[in-house]
């Protein structure tokens, strides 16, 4: 399939980090629309670096990042990338930082030009559809730690992204909440890369899995 069918492609891609360790080292990767992935490897493998290379949060050393067809380099291209890339970051105190949960939810859809009206509808349909309906006015710092994953998990849903990296999505929650989660991902989401720990999961989410390990990416 030729590479311009590829949503996010990685080439040669090399990054090492400030105190001198290097994660990759010509690693190449790329997601085309409708993949369903999982990625699993050992803690300190780079999986969570891959993620934040993709979204411009870090810089690799070298190699080329394409995504949506276009090489990205600047921080406007990757600003772009931002609206249209759902990351769900792996602690969820780095993704909630509104008082209240609609206003943590409603926070993306506002920054994207929707109405008011228009993102309280967003965080009513999204609070339905993952199972926090009466959520709406609790204060977000009070949460447990399984509640504020849930909620970070909507705030990047509400975004209605075009595609999800999703970092440890089920930590804290109850077999049920990532029952309800996994029947959300088959219903509504075609293209997205899954970290975790949980091979039961992945099992249950992906079409296949990568095992990330010595800067290689293998498929498991």
């Amino acid at each position: 399939m030729d590479s311009e069918e590829n949503l996010i492609e990685l080439r040669n891609l090399s990054f090492t980090y400030p105190y001198g360790k290097q994660v990759f080292s010509d690693l190449n990767f790329s997601l085309k629309k409708g993949d369903r992935v999982g990625l699993i490897g050992p803690n300190g493998a780079g999986k969570t670096t891959l993620f934040h290379i993709i979204m411009g949060l870090l810089r690799p050393d070298s190699g080329e990042i394409r995504v949506f067809e276009k090489v990205r380099k600047t921080e406007e291209d990757f600003s772009e990338i931002r609206q249209r890339i759902g990351l769900l970051f792996q602690d969820s105190d780095d993704q909630l930082f509104s008082p209240t949960v609609e206003e943590d939810i409603a926070f993306g859809p506002l920054n994207l030009g929707k109405t008011h009206e228009e993102a309280r509808i967003i965080v009513r349909e999204t609070c339905e559809a993952l199972g926090l309906e009466g959520f709406e006015k609790k204060i977000t710092y009070r949460l447990s730690g399984g509640e504020k994953r849930l909620v970070a998990l909507a705030t990047v849903v509400a975004m209605n992204p075009e595609c999800f990296l999703f970092d440890e999505p089920t930590t804290g929650l109850d077999e049920t909440t990532r029952e309800r989660f996994l029947s959300y991902l088959k219903e509504h989401v075609d293209t997205y890369i899954i970290i975790s720990h949980s091979h039961e999961f992945l099992r249950g989410a992906t079409d296949r899995v990568y095992r990330l390990e010595e800067g290689r990416i293998t498929l498991v």
